[in-house]
């Protein structure tokens, strides 16, 4: 069943922030459709699988905002194949004109009350109350901060930070240079090399040989021990922060034997432990 969000709200409550979050969260946004249009998009993807859960944003931009949008849902909830959430975003005048003033954002009811804001607002609501009725979470983001409503979104839509952390654990050698999008990297040459061990010089940190030498060490365990528990302990902080996406690179001299091994223990520990993991080694092919 594919899970459909409509997300609409008073202008400058927190829209984009929410788009933004949802798209980390996986979803496929659209938005400022025209309400008209739903009911054919949703037509249109209806048998795709690459668009299982979607985003729409709808709001006094789009024409016509009121009919159009009830019978979208409405279609929507009637089928039965669709999982509907309507999220509303509501925000305090004193505070949306706080946050106009910051922005300078042009109104969309702007000419219609000659740019008097706080009208154009009020006019807004009048507007709005229906679909806000008729919404099954309404979120007053006037005093929250975009974490805060990062957070209240994922008890919405996740429900588990798990989520919505994205952890990608990948390997390489520093002889061809390191990562540049990473945000944690660790150097693992302080360890003993299977380099040398002429067994095991042509294999990798896949191969079971190479993996429980560099792990026949204590040295290598009560490494791998340190970074899981700060890893645990860091990643819940980034999260707080709207952090969605955390990527761990473990070096050495060629990146094909301790940082191999390292970067599959570490994967195999997060995997258990959150829900998007993904591991990958840069340089395995490399020599």
């Amino acid at each position: 069943m594919k899970e459909i969000v409509l997300l609409t709200g008073v202008s400058g409550a927190g829209k984009s922030t929410a788009m933004s979050f949802m798209e980390d969260a996986g979803y496929y946004c659209i938005d400022n459709m025209p309400a008209g249009l739903i009911s054919t998009f949703i037509s249109l993807i209806e048998s795709s699988d690459d668009y299982n859960k979607i985003a729409i944003v709808a709001d006094v931009r789009s024409k016509g905002v009121f009919t159009a949008y009830t019978d979208a849902v409405e279609n929507l909830r009637d089928s039965g194949d669709y999982a509907v959430k309507i999220i509303f975003l509501d925000i305090k005048t004193p505070e949306a004109l706080k946050r106009y003033k910051l922005t300078r954002r042009k109104h969309p009811f702007s000419d219609k009350f000659s740019g008097r804001i706080e009208e154009a607002l009020e006019y807004e609501k009048q507007v709005l109350s229906p679909i806000r009725q008729s919404a099954d979470f309404v979120i007053d983001t006037s005093d929250l901060s975009n974490t805060q409503l990062r957070k209240r979104l994922t008890e919405i839509l996740v429900g588990d930070d798990k989520d919505i952390m994205n952890i990608n654990v990948m390997s390489f050698g520093f002889k061809h240079g390191m990562p540049t999008d990473a945000d944690f990297v660790l150097d693992v040459r302080c360890l003993p090399n299977p380099y040398w061990v002429e067994a095991l010089r042509s294999k990798t940190g896949l191969d079971e040989e190479v993996y429980n030498y560099v792990f026949s060490f204590d040295e290598a365990n009560e490494l791998l021990d340190k970074l899981k528990d700060m890893l645990d302990f860091l990643n819940p902080l980034y999260i707080k922060e709207g952090k969605s996406q955390l990527v761990i690179a473990i070096g050495c001299t060629g990146g094909n034997h301790r940082s191999v091994a390292f970067a599959e223990a570490l994967y195999k520990y997060f995997k258990r432990r959150w829900d998007n993991v993904a591991v990958n080694h840069r340089d395995i092919e490399r020599r």
